[in-house]
């Protein structure tokens, strides 16, 4: 039977543990956390205490485990591993790309601001930059730009334009 969540060790405890763990030493792992050697020393006698066991044997300058912290440690550090993994998958989902759009200066103020406002109404979880640039020539950094306002008139140096349909009339 598992231990009520209530229960469980600190996370905060578990990490300093791991944290020690994974470099065998207290001084890298507190370097690591950016807290004191200190600290993460009282956070593996703390998880010590909790658990009733004894988890790491302390000499001059070296730790190492006892069959107890190996044990856990094995355990632990595969499941902040995950929670490592995940947290960084959901850290990129949930970050939201900016859409650049670039125009000649003059198509940007007579053409382009005056329907910004618009589009920001439409999609308001948006991020739109604007750049606005009369030097824009160079075919490398066209194909950086997310969008491109561009005269009709075809411009054979330059690449072509692609687009997704965002309605901004």
């Amino acid at each position: 039977m598992s231990l009520p969540i209530a229960q469980l060790p600190s996370l905060d405890l578990v990490r300093g543990f791991v944290a020690v763990g994974r470099r065998m030493s207290i001084t890298a792992a507190a370097q690591d956390l950016c807290v004191t050697q200190s600290a993460v020393s009282r956070q593996v006698l703390a998880l010590e205490e909790q658990l009733g066991v004894r988890l790491l044997v302390r000499s001059y300058r070296a730790v190492a485990f006892t069959t107890a912290g190996e044990r856990l440690f094995r355990v632990v550090d595969l499941a902040i591993q995950q929670l490592q993994e995940v947290s960084e998958v959901l850290k990129v989902e949930g970050r939201s790309r900016p859409v650049t759009v670039t125009a000649s200066i003059g198509l940007t103020a007579f053409w382009l601001l005056l329907r910004l406002s618009r589009l920001r109404k439409r999609h308001p979880n948006l991020d739109v930059r604007v750049a606005a640039n009369d030097k824009l020539r160079a075919p490398a950094l066209c194909r950086r730009l997310d969008a491109r306002a561009a005269p009709s008139k075809p411009r054979p140096h330059l690449p072509p334009v692609t687009s997704t349909n965002v309605p901004v009339t």
